[in-house]
């Protein structure tokens, strides 16, 4: 009797128990803690940190403009036939990623020819407003010249992709002969124009990008105006004039379509000639644009903010970056001027070529 009296004791404990430990673990899993899992399933991730490819596809960028500018096919006009003032800018704007290679590339080249006779008259209209070889298109007129059958801007274009996902100096590294054309078989296949001009131009881009508020995966657009309504025909007092007058503009836009970065830069390719039409200038001597001049240009003692052009250029882009073209578009001007007090304290040059070159760089 006293046996089975501590047997049933016993049995009552481990039962008290068992009833004990089934409440302390209602709703809970049944998984041993001992055994969970160290590393917590996709969906409990921490939402503060992205994911390695959104990391990727929000990186900062820098945006880079360059423009070089040759004047050396200019002649003299002759008896039987027109002078030439011929300048030839090349331009290229980059987007740099944060480990220095190159996320995209845009080339274009400005090719202004402006005629005057053996009398010093402009024969070429002033109000002629000329398209880049990018605009030009088929009408440039390369493809029954190229031994592969492509335009310059289908030639250009593939040159800029190669030469992404590289560094500036793989890009300096491409193989080329003494005419400054590629020797690499694969890049010949769809290149045979001289590339040295573009890789000259790369190289300024990259050397002066910097970060304005681009991204990686924003689009680059380039866009470019030229016109030579300054240029003036000679005289027997004065010397006459053929000047391209090009702006340009570099944007980056993100998915919803506002600018998130913008360059803008100008250049005046001078060409003088006298009144028997020989050329007077020093066709060597490369011109500069106006963000490289900087106060070499000489117009902060005549601006009554005292700023000078490209102060007054990088606060126009400035003001548009976080802007749609719509908004850009919508900027107040009167005679091309702005209107808007805020804008004027820090801009009072022309901008309606400022706004017809972002509405080119967008649209590309």
């Amino acid at each position: 009797m006293k046996k089975l009296l501590t047997l049933l004791l016993a049995l009552t404990l481990v039962m008290t128990m068992f009833t004990a430990c089934g409440k302390k673990n209602e709703g809970t899993p049944d998984t041993d803690p001992t055994t969970a899992p160290t590393e917590a399933p996709a969906d409990d991730a921490d939402p503060t940190e992205a994911p390695a490819d959104d990391a990727a596809a929000t990186a900062t960028a820098k945006t880079g403009l360059a423009i070089v500018t040759a004047l050396g096919k200019s002649k003299n006009a002759a008896a039987d036939a027109d002078g030439l003032a011929e300048v030839d800018s090349t331009v290229v704007a980059v987007l740099v990623g944060e480990d220095g290679k190159i996320v995209d590339c845009k080339i274009d080249v400005a090719q202004t020819k402006m005629n005057f006779n053996a009398e010093g008259k402009l024969t070429t209209d002033i109000a002629t407003k000329f398209k880049s070889k990018q605009e030009l298109g088929a009408e440039y007129g390369m493809v029954g010249k190229s031994d592969i059958g492509k335009e310059w801007n289908e030639q250009a274009n593939a040159f800029a992709t190669y030469v992404i996902g590289k560094t500036i100096d793989e890009v300096k590294g491409i193989a080329l002969n003494e005419e400054g054309k590629t020797t690499d078989a694969d890049l010949a296949s769809s290149v045979t124009v001289h590339v040295n001009e573009f890789i000259d131009a790369i190289d300024k881009a990259v050397a002066s990008a910097q970060n304005l508020g681009a991204s990686s995966t924003d689009k680059l657009g380039l866009g470019i105006s030229t016109d030579m309504a300054k240029s003036k025909d000679a005289t027997a007092e004065a010397d006459g004039l053929a000047q391209a007058y090009s702006h340009y503009v570099v944007t980056t836009t993100d998915a919803a379509g506002k600018i998130t970065s913008c360059v803008i830069d100008a250049s005046q390719g001078n060409v003088n000639f006298n009144a028997t039409g020989v050329v007077t200038t020093d066709l060597t001597v490369a011109p500069e644009s106006k963000q490289v001049l900087k106060d070499a240009y000489g117009m902060k003692a005549k601006s009554g903010i005292s700023k000078e052009w490209y102060e007054q250029a990088n606060a126009f882009a400035t003001y548009v970056t976080g802007k749609t073209l719509d908004e850009v578009n919508g900027i107040a001007m009167t005679d091309g001027y702005a209107t808007d007090a805020d804008l004027l304290s820090s801009v009072t040059v022309h901008i309606n070529a400022f706004v017809e070159v972002i509405n080119k760089a967008v649209a590309q």
